[in-house]
């Protein structure tokens, strides 16, 4: 085990502590659906969830709960109140066997499979996709190779264009060795190594704005909890498969494939024009993690010619901006109202 690997043992030691202090996730009860050593499909509520079906996409880097941290601020939770199909793809601890899956698996054929068990339980009927961050981005490539199985898409903080001037990993990239540099050294790439990569390329966003975050919260009670249930979660790191990582850093960030219209995934082009489905995306506009010169391309370019935008300006008490649209009480306050009636839009039913 490398350094990274045994550094990732203590934050999980370390998360277990906290657990033991009452911050652990209070998940929403679910039944699993399909299970592989790639991923987990949970399902939740019970047949009488006759809304719109929805899969969620975490980012493969970290934990899936951060949809269903505690009920007050649970994403799974808001959607079964308005009487959603709810399913959650959560990623796995990849292991050897593992390490050779890249994009062709995580933005197709994990998606492919969890729709095919859904359809299976539910009927054939395109499903609505919400992807956070990387989840969105992978959400935002299958809906390029199969639009006719995506009925929406909802991208939270999703990256699409890369490369764009005001985004803090592309000079962090730009500086750093190929990406198989990176691999050969670590086989797997270690979540402690994504996250000292991600603190360097964007200090203010996941350093300075943390510790910002938490004297903001010292006076607000619930604000606090919450601050300190992302940050128990921020320990929960999932290693990236090998391949995954190189193609991720090569083929998306530092090339741009995908809204350069090159990406093949299989042999088949993958391009926005292929998304021939409607959009929403919600973006904070001051981020420097996913700013909207990330997001905003593709609304121009994707192939339904709907695409709608939420601006979402930050939460106190979430620990890390990043996943404020998730945990945070503005987000469910403001902006999950307008997310609910555009899924009801955009919903087939059964």
């Amino acid at each position: 085990m490398n350094a990274y690997g045994q550094i990732d043992q203590v934050r999980r030691l370390q998360g277990r502590w906290l657990d033991a202090l009452g911050l652990g996730p209070q998940e929403t009860p679910s039944r699993v659906v399909l299970s592989t050593p790639a991923f987990t499909l949970k399902a939740y509520g019970t047949a009488k969830q006759d809304g719109p079906l929805l899969l969620l996409l975490p980012a493969p880097i970290k934990r899936a709960y951060i949809w269903d941290l505690i009920p007050r601020i649970s994403v799974v939770q808001r959607l079964l109140q308005h009487g959603a199909a709810v399913h959650l793809l959560q990623w796995e601890q990849p292991g050897a066997d593992e390490q050779d899956l890249g994009l062709a698996d995580y933005a197709e054929r994990c998606i492919l499979d969890c729709l095919e068990a859904i359809a299976a339980e539910r009927g054939r009927r395109p499903a609505l996709l919400a992807g956070h961050s990387l989840g969105g981005t992978l959400a935002a490539i299958f809906a390029a190779l199969h639009p006719e199985r995506v009925g929406g898409l909802v991208l939270l903080e999703a990256p699409i264009q890369f490369g764009t001037a005001a985004d803090a990993f592309t000079p962090f990239v730009a500086r750093a060795p190929h990406a198989r540099q990176v691999t050969a050294l670590l086989h797997e790439v270690p979540g402690s190594f994504l996250s000292m990569a991600a603190a360097r390329a964007a200090p203010d966003s996941f350093v300075r704005a943390r510790w910002t975050d938490w004297l903001n919260s010292l006076s607000d009670r619930e604000a606090l909890q919450t601050h300190l249930l992302v940050t128990r979660w921020s320990l929960d790191e999932l290693p990236m498969p090998r391949r995954l990582f190189e193609e991720v850093v090569e083929l998306l960030y530092r090339e741009n494939r995908f809204m350069g219209g090159t990406l093949k995934i299989g042999g088949r082009p993958a391009t926005p024009a292929g998304a021939k489905t409607p959009v929403l995306s919600v973006v904070d506009p001051r981020s420097h993690v996913v700013p909207p010169d990330a997001v905003l391309p593709f609304h121009a370019a994707v192939g339904s010619g709907d695409a709608q935008l939420l601006w979402y300006e930050g939460d106190v008490g979430v620990a890390l901006q990043h996943v404020g649209v998730l945990v945070g009480r503005r987000a469910h306050r403001e902006v999950w109202p307008h997310i609910l009636r555009w899924l009801d839009a955009h919903a087939e039913t059964g």
